[in-house]
């Protein structure tokens, strides 16, 4: 389904973990991100790009390498594709695809395309690298900590009405609390460079991997107060032994059959992180 449309972007939300996808159109180009879930989901995106691009040049952007996030890759063959440097190196390649088939065949799901890791046309390697397509440009911004190979996305046009949209992965959802896979302390320095972003370049719309849109700044810093609060919790319980409050989690956050799991590798991480810390006699406060 559509959760958010205006002039220039179009944001789809599947009826998967509220996974979205998002396809933003100026003159100059129409950039997808994030094609997903379920094959007549990733077909109505598909043909929502055909039927709009008009000859425009099609370039295709993954947020990170979560296979939720690329299994709607093979849709897409004649599109540039954007991505990280740590994209492209990811070891686990064989791994994600091998999760997406897991996926499918648990649910007898089949697909018109291959599914393949996506091979960039493009990758970021830097805070700030840029790419131009007319008066279109975008600013990339390395975002590690959910996964190893997160990026930011800034897009701006000169067009009228255009505004700034800022597509920004598995970060600042409203839906879900932090699911950190790699490292939560890059996941705070990522929050504080998401700070930074709000401020440089004043987005009028955030789309984040999962749940709605934020349109106000309002709206963004409390999403990252909230994560922020959230990481330093759990380093607070793991380092002093004490329960972390889900009770309180479950309340704000409302799929807790769903989630349970994922508070629990939360978990292990921030422990495996506190012996870490305690192995190097460094300190269990806030990082940044």
């Amino acid at each position: 389904m559509i959760q958010y449309k205006n002039p220039h972007v179009t944001v789809f939300q599947s009826a998967i973990f509220c996974t979205t996808a998002t396809v933003v159109q100026t003159a100059d180009l129409v950039l997808v991100v994030d094609p997903n879930w379920l094959p007549g989901e990733v077909e109505a995106i598909r043909h929502f790009v055909e039927m709009e691009a008009a000859g425009r040049p099609v370039y295709l952007l993954f947020t990170h390498s979560d296979y939720d996030h690329i299994i709607g890759y093979g849709a897409f063959p004649k599109a540039t594709v954007i991505a990280s440097e740590a994209f492209r190196q990811n070891p686990g390649k064989e791994k994600i695809i091998e999760e997406i088939r897991t996926w499918d065949e648990g649910n007898y799901v089949t697909r018109p395309y291959p599914i393949e890791y996506p091979v960039l046309d493009l990758a970021v390697s830097r805070d700030g690298q840029t790419f131009k397509a007319g008066s279109t440009k975008l600013t990339f911004y390395l975002a590690p900590g959910h996964n190893a190979d997160g990026i930011f996305t800034i897009v701006e046009s000169e067009e009228p009405e255009a505004g700034c949209t800022w597509l920004a992965g598995d970060y600042l959802c409203d839906v879900e609390f932090p699911y950190i896979y790699h490292s939560s302390i890059e996941y705070e320095q990522t929050l504080a460079k998401a700070g930074l972003i709000l401020e440089k370049h004043a987005p009028s719309l955030l789309v984040p991997g999962h749940g709605k849109v934020a349109l106000r700044r309002e709206e963004i810093l409390r999403r990252k107060t909230e994560a922020l609060e959230y990481i330093l919790e759990m380093r607070r319980c793991i380092a002093g032994g004490t329960p972390f409050n889900t009770e309180k989690l479950w309340k704000r956050y409302h799929f807790r059959r769903g989630m349970e799991s994922f508070q629990m590798e939360n978990t292990a991480l921030f422990k495996r992180e506190e012996g870490h810390r305690k192995c190097s006699g460094l300190s269990s406060g806030n990082t940044t």
